[in-house]
C-alpha cells in the first residue's frame, strides 16, 4: 500500500474565467502581500498631487463666464438686442429710459405686420448728428458689454416706431373723426396715447415697395413719417429695420410683451404695391 495517495487532478471553476474566455490558473499566488504592503524590492506608487480648491473654482466660474459671453454675443448677433428709449414719441407704449430687446428674426424670415413696433437705423437723417464724446479710461467695459448684448445698445442714430402702412398701403388722414385711414378702411387706433388728442397732420400717400410708414404712439411729440416726407417721402427702407420690439425689459415692473394690436388692422385690406 503506498505511503501517500495520489494528488487529485487540478480543478477549474466554470466562474472563473477571464473576460476573453481563458481559464484563470488555480493555485496560482497572489504576488502582492496579505497586508497590502509594496512587494520586496518594489517601489511604491506615487502619490496623486492634490489640487488647490481655489484654483478649481476660478476655473469654473471663468469658463461659466466664457460660455454666458459667447452665448450672449450669438443672441444679439442672430436672434435678440438690447435698446433703450430716450425719448417721449412712443408713450404711454413705451417710456423714456425703458429697455426693449427686439426680434432679429424680424424682417426676414419672418414678414412684418401693420401696428409692428421697430427699430431702425436712421438713415434718412431724422435726427440731428450726434456729437462724438471725449473717451473714458472705463468706456472699453461699456463697450464691451454692448458688443456681447449685455448692455443695451447706446447708439442714437436708431429710432423706434409703429409699422402703420406696408407696401401697397394707401395711408391718409383724416377723416371726420380724426382717423386714419388704410386702404380706404378708417381705422380705431387703441394704441395712442390717451393723454392728448391728437392734432391732425392732414397728409394722403401710398407706400412704395420695399418700403413702410412709421408713426409714433405719442402722435403730438413724434417726429415721424408725416414729418419727414421731403426726404424719401416720409418712408423707411425695410433694409434699414433692425428688429420687432418684442418686450419691455427694464424697469422690472414695466415688463410686458408689446402688442402689434391685430385687431385694429383686421377689416383692412391688402394694398397693391407701387413701383
Amino acid at each position: 500500500m503506498p505511503d501517500k495517495a495520489p494528488e487529485n487532478p487540478e480543478r477549474y471553476h466554470d466562474g472563473a474565467r477571464l473576460s476573453d474566455g481563458t481559464a484563470s490558473a488555480a493555485g496560482m499566488a497572489d504576488p502582492r502581500p496579505v497586508d497590502g504592503s509594496p512587494s520586496e524590492g518594489g517601489s511604491h506608487a506615487a502619490e496623486k498631487p492634490r489640487t488647490n480648491p481655489v484654483l478649481v473654482w476660478v476655473k469654473e466660474i471663468v469658463t461659466v463666464v466664457a460660455i454666458a459671453l459667447v452665448l450672449s454675443f450669438l443672441l444679439k448677433t442672430f436672434l435678440f438686442r438690447a435698446f433703450y428709449i430716450p425719448s417721449e414719441s412712443m408713450e404711454s407704449t413705451l417710456d423714456v429710459n425703458d429697455r426693449i430687446f427686439i426680434n432679429l428674426l424680424v424682417p426676414g424670415p419672418f414678414d412684418l405686420e401693420r401696428g409692428d413696433v421697430v427699430v431702425f437705423r436712421d438713415a434718412q437723417a431724422w435726427l440731428p448728428p450726434v456729437a462724438t464724446k471725449p473717451a473714458g479710461p472705463m468706456d472699453w467695459v461699456g463697450d464691451g458689454l454692448e458688443f456681447v448684448g449685455l448692455a443695451p445698445d447706446n447708439n442714437d442714430q436708431h429710432l423706434v416706431k409703429r409699422i402703420i402702412g406696408l407696401p401697397g398701403d394707401r395711408v391718409s388722414c383724416c377723416d371726420a373723426e380724426g382717423r386714419l385711414s388704410i386702404n380706404g378702411v378708417p381705422v380705431n387706433e387703441s394704441y395712442i396715447n390717451p393723454a392728448e388728442v391728437p392734432q391732425p397732420k392732414t397728409f394722403d400717400i401710398v407706400v412704395p415697395e420695399g418700403k413702410v410708414w412709421v408713426m409714433g404712439d405719442n402722435r403730438n411729440h413724434s417726429e415721424d413719417s408725416r414729418m419727414h416726407q421731403e426726404v424719401n417721402g416720409g418712408f423707411i427702407n425695410i433694409e434699414d429695420v433692425e428688429g420687432k420690439a418684442t418686450v419691455i425689459a427694464w424697469p422690472i415692473n414695466r415688463w410686458t410683451i408689446l402688442d402689434n394690436y391685430q385687431d385694429v388692422f383686421r377689416d383692412v385690406p391688402e394694398g397693391t404695391p407701387a413701383k
